[in-house]
């Protein structure tokens, strides 16, 4: 069993929860943003102003994050990554898990 290794780009990664606010403080990974799906196409672009930025979107399986995936690759965004669910993300940058 191995794990992935971290990018440098993921560092300095923009990572969105897109799961409901409840779910989000039930735990998230530390520094993520929130942003729901159902208001993720109205809200993105104050969240994500820069196309260029890697970002990276979780949810609780990762249908949801890859739904937004798809919506910012329409809107031009150029480094967007599915991680799938919060242990996932996590895992992959290093990032602790936070409940509020």
């Amino acid at each position: 069993h191995s794990f992935p290794t971290r990018r440098s780009s993921d560092l300095d990664a923009l990572i969105i929860d897109v799961r409901s606010a409840g779910e989000f403080a039930s735990g998230h990974v530390d520094g993520a943003l929130n942003l729901p799906l159902d208001r993720f196409a109205q809200n993105h672009a104050q969240v994500a102003p820069d196309k260029a930025k890697q970002i990276i979107l979780y949810c609780q399986s990762g249908a949801r994050s890859g739904q937004a995936m798809q919506f910012l690759i329409q809107q031009g965004y150029l480094n967007v990554v599915n991680g799938g669910s919060a242990s996932a993300v996590a895992l992959r940058t290093t990032r602790p898990i936070r409940r509020h």
